[in-house]
């Protein structure tokens, strides 16, 4: 008859193996309960108070990072309304555009444009609002946006562009907040250690006459 090794022995092992990685984090998560809540009694209580900043600073960041998604959102939507309702048109300009080569100006020119609607406004365009009229020669034909009065407006910016925007705007109040956090951590540090020097000096005073030897 064949020798059948024990089923028992391979299940009891991976269980060992498989409950060695949920163990571990426990015993991670009560040091650092431990050292935020201060449960250990060699802690003095400045190391106490030191802890309870730390876990009120990590619940404030965690509030600014929701503040900062909320900025983010709240800019992308600002964003895509403003230029959900843009219009592309076309405009004839009635006179020349201002010249290419004037870098940082805003240049303007008369032009006519065409309503989506039908029908037709005029009035200035300008390298703002219609950046092709640069350069260009009168009775050209350019195209422009228009917001719901008919009115020429900048053009939409493109989606991507309105993402990064997004992100730069949600990045930057928490980093900022990350940054005050972090000073008000510092003073307290500060602060903190300060007491402890004061304490030991103390201490030392009690005790230090004890390990002298007088002579």
């Amino acid at each position: 008859m064949p020798f059948s090794p024990s089923p028992q022995g391979p299940p009891s092992e991976s269980r060992r193996a498989v409950n060695v990685k949920p163990r571990g984090a426990t015993r991670r998560m009560s040091r650092l309960a431990r050292f935020l809540t201060g449960r250990n009694a060699l802690r003095r209580p400045v190391d106490r108070i030191e802890g309870a900043v730390l876990v009120a600073l990590f619940a404030a960041f965690g509030v600014a990072v929701v503040i900062a998604c909320t900025v983010g959102t709240h800019t992308y939507q600002v964003q895509h309304a403003a230029t959900a309702d843009l219009r592309p048109a076309s405009a004839v300009l009635l006179q020349d555009g201002p010249s290419a080569d004037g870098l940082g100006r805003v240049g303007q020119a008369e032009a006519r444009w065409f309503l989506p609607g039908g029908g037709e406004q005029s009035g200035v365009l300008t390298t703002a609002t219609a950046p092709d009229i640069a350069g260009a020669v009168a009775g050209a034909r350019i195209s422009v946006w228009l917001n719901r009065s008919g009115q020429p407006a900048s053009p939409p910016a493109d989606q991507t562009v309105m993402i990064i925007y997004s992100l730069v705007a949600g990045g930057m109040v928490a980093a900022l907040s990350g940054m005050a956090l972090l000073g008000v951590y510092g003073l307290c540090r500060v602060a903190l250690d300060r007491r402890r020097l004061a304490a030991w000096e103390s201490a030392w005073d009690r005790t230090g006459p004890r390990w002298t030897t007088r002579r």
